[in-house]
């Protein structure tokens, strides 16, 4: 008696199911490697300074401006530069853990009755866009801040963010970091930065490319009094021994 074959049909769905597996192995491990790469990245650069950002490079090619930056170690700022950058751009930065739900709150209600937007980013989500991603505006850029917000917030100190933060971001036409925006506005190093001086580069912060400190316009004179004013009014940061 001739044996029986098994249908081709099943064969074929045995072959597919496997093949199926295989590929979604490959994904998981893919997957895995990113998300391990991303937190040895993060652990990284909580010792080694960030060499450049994607902001520099898109600058760079797209509006031929040159990289010009100089890191400076947060212990040689005066308090006041570092607290300036608190009053103007998170006041809660160290109450909260990587997101001032308040601030998002404010500022979604403004948003919705005004044409002019108001942002809610926190120095803490500042800081993952500006080393680890890019400046466009998309769902999946801003959860991946999200989540690389939440992993500084985890493995660095509040003195390393904000000590990345002033040292990344931009401040003008190719210029990067307070120590850069010291030397080119008021031909100092970024270590003898007045009160006055400190407030005025970091108004500009909003809108570097368009903001002169050095020949500071009425608005960033008003900027420079709130960041000023608002100084008695936040939890300052205290800098030590990282």
């Amino acid at each position: 008696m001739a044996t029986r074959k098994k249908p081709a049909k099943k064969a074929k769905k045995t072959k597919k199911t496997s093949s199926f597996k295989k590929a979604f192995k490959i994904f998981s491990y893919i997957i895995l490697g990113l998300f391990l790469s991303t937190i040895l990245l993060t652990l990284a650069y909580k010792w080694i300074n960030p060499p450049v950002t994607y902001l520099m490079v898109k600058r760079k090619i797209e509006k031929k401006y040159p990289i010009n930056k100089e890191w400076i170690s947060i212990e040689k700022l005066p308090a006041h530069t570092y607290n300036s950058a608190i009053a103007s751009e998170d006041a809660n930065f160290m109450k909260h853990n990587g997101f001032d739900f308040k601030s998002i709150e404010r500022a979604r209600k403004h948003n919705e009755k005004s044409k002019r937007k108001r942002g809610a980013s926190t120095i803490s989500q500042q800081v993952a866009k500006n080393v680890f991603l890019w400046p466009a505006r998309s769902w999946v850029r801003k959860g991946l801040e999200v989540y690389f917000t939440g992993l500084i917030e985890l493995f660095w100190s509040k003195q390393r963010i904000m000590e990345v933060y002033l040292n990344v971001a931009e401040m003008g036409k190719g210029i990067y970091g307070i120590q850069a925006a010291s030397k080119h506005y008021f031909k100092k190093d970024a270590s003898k930065l007045t009160p006055q001086q400190s407030a005025l580069i970091i108004a500009c912060l909003p809108s570097p490319l368009k903001s002169n400190p050095a020949k500071p316009s009425s608005y960033l004179i008003s900027r420079q009094d709130f960041i000023m004013r608002n100084m008695n009014s936040i939890q300052r940061l205290k800098v030590g021994k990282k």
